[in-house]
């Protein structure tokens, strides 16, 4: 194999590769601020919710067809600058055989929690042949959406430890932390195993054609900044650096994540996510040069008046008026009651407010 070969010197289709939302993430001048929403392909949505209808979660991200639909559903409808790709962070780990599911109202529950040295066992390698619906759905994407980006999508290890071991959401994570602090070396193991999944999966979405990667750390606000930089960024920073090659934009998320922002840049994002806690030009401060945001609309501000939502929205994209990349999101996902017109109406507020 040439060097001319390698992944990262595959060609990218002009009008994708220029589009906004890229270029944002680059920190290249932009013709407008680019929008995408977390969440933005799901509950809020009548027609995601009429094509979904009798269909469990985890068998709605195994159908190509059904994530092909869902995925572009937000697109046709906000006309956003990025799609995200429909899946679910547990995705992997039922992919390698874990006995779990997604129970409606309650999130992901796992039957046999991992709590020992024994359990790490279950963890296999992630194969491309255990999600080749994965790429069957990215390559009818990839077609449908032409220039528009596709955002890869992925849990990031420590959310989905905290998954594995508390056996299902958590306020407190108690038995992840207890395991974190208690046994250190078992921690770092399972969080570099996940990390080895979690690399894989993003490798798999990109070699199909994602044009940019998100990693979710959900929970990772519910961390101490030391406790982060010595228990969970190595794990992340190996999901990064294993991707790096791709020349893919790296967008690195977490929720109440503020004192974690520089940390979260250094473990190998291109683009910081902020939620709504922290002004832009504050969470730029934290980062330091070199990264791009993204952020950072409440999204309960949606549930105010027009003139509210266009308000704060002002109020977001003054705060980032200094940066060098800025991409508009949400400070967290759409909430399921949001009203998807508000949504549309958004898009086309900050395209037309921030047009060069």
């Amino acid at each position: 194999m040439s060097a001319n070969d390698t992944p990262a010197a595959r060609p990218q289709p002009t009008a994708t590769y220029d589009s906004a939302f890229l270029r944002a993430c680059r920190r290249e001048p932009v013709p407008h601020t680019p929008v995408w929403f977390m969440r933005q392909a799901g509950r809020s949505l009548p027609e995601y919710r009429k094509v979904r209808q009798g269909i469990g979660m985890l068998d709605s991200c195994m159908r190509p067809d059904l994530v092909t639909e869902i995925t572009l559903q937000p697109v046709r409808r906000h006309g956003v600058d990025a799609a995200i790709y429909f899946s679910d962070i547990v995705v992997p780990l039922k992919a390698i055989g874990l006995d779990l599911d997604i129970k409606p109202g309650v999130g992901p529950v796992v039957e046999q929690p991992v709590r020992t040295r024994a359990d790490l066992a279950r963890l296999r390698d992630l194969t491309p042949e255990d999600v080749s619906y994965v790429t069957e759905a990215i390559g009818l994407l990839t077609r449908e959406l032409g220039p528009t980006p596709l955002i890869g999508f992925a849990g990031a290890p420590f959310t989905l430890a905290s998954y594995l071991v508390e056996g299902g959401p958590s306020r407190t994570y108690e038995n992840a932390k207890a395991m974190m602090y208690g046994d250190p070396e078992l921690w770092a193991d399972l969080l570099d195993r996940l990390a080895d999944i979690t690399a894989a999966f993003l490798k798999v979405q990109i070699e199909a054609g994602a044009s940019a990667v998100q990693l979710f750390d959900s929970w990772a606000g519910a961390l101490a900044p030391a406790d982060y930089r010595r228990s969970v960024m190595p794990a992340s920073a190996k999901v990064f650096d294993a991707v790096a090659g791709y020349g893919v934009p790296r967008i690195h998320f977490g929720v109440g994540t503020g004192e974690l922002l520089k940390l979260m840049g250094e473990a190998g994002a291109d683009v910081v996510g902020v939620d709504w806690r922290v002004p832009l030009d504050e969470a730029a401060r934290r980062v330091g040069p070199g990264k791009a945001l993204q952020g950072n609309l409440d999204p309960t501000v949606l549930f105010a008046t027009t003139e509210a939502v266009e308000a704060k929205t002002r109020e977001v994209l003054d705060s980032a008026a200094g940066l060098e990349g800025h991409v508009f999101n949400l400070g967290h996902g759409v909430m399921p009651s949001t009203d998807p017109d508000a949504l549309t109406r958004l898009v086309e507020y900050v395209h037309t407010h921030t047009a060069r």
